[in-house]
């Protein structure tokens, strides 16, 4: 579990301008619950983990208009092996609607990362990152992420 934890840290310390951002109370509570999670005394757990040792609660790792209209997503992940098994890490994917309410976009294994090349409605293409050198690289399709390609460190990969 902690690699997990670091690949988290790494990737918080990595992407400064996304800790810049910063939800009220009832925005994280939303967008918590909009991914699934749940308040458990003063953790928001998502995967159903039973309590495991290496388990690392939700946090709310990334706030930004990810595809350009103006209103906020967030990025949540969670760390859990019982849960996510070698990945070691989950995520989700939140945006918050004209209305004020919030809604899932998507969730996964694995640690994601938002790259500059974009689908549909400009929403950003993910990697998910995991145990290996060759990961899925997913795009937007207009209603849902579908795996686009493999690649390692920006290149192409099997």
């Amino acid at each position: 579990m902690r690699t997990a934890t670091l690949i988290l840290a790494a990737w918080a310390i990595a992407s400064p301008a996304a800790a810049q951002v910063r939800l009220l109370p009832v925005d994280q509570a939303a967008a918590f619950r909009a991914a699934g999670f749940k308040k458990v005394g003063t953790q928001w757990r998502g995967c159903g983990d039973p309590g495991s040792s290496g388990y690392v609660p939700g946090s709310i790792d990334m706030v930004k208009d990810l595809n350009g209209d103006g209103r906020l997503e967030a990025i949540i992940s969670e760390g859990s092996t019982f849960c996510y098994g070698a990945t070691e890490a989950g995520y989700a994917i939140v945006s918050k609607q004209a209305n004020g309410t919030w809604r899932l976009v998507t969730k996964g294994s694995g640690v994601v990362t938002p790259l500059s090349t974009r689908g549909t409605g400009g929403w950003p293409d993910l990697e998910i990152g995991g145990p290996g050198f060759c990961f899925p690289v997913l795009r937007w399709s207009g209603t849902e992420y579908k795996l686009h390609r493999r690649a390692y460190e920006g290149k192409p990969c099997r």
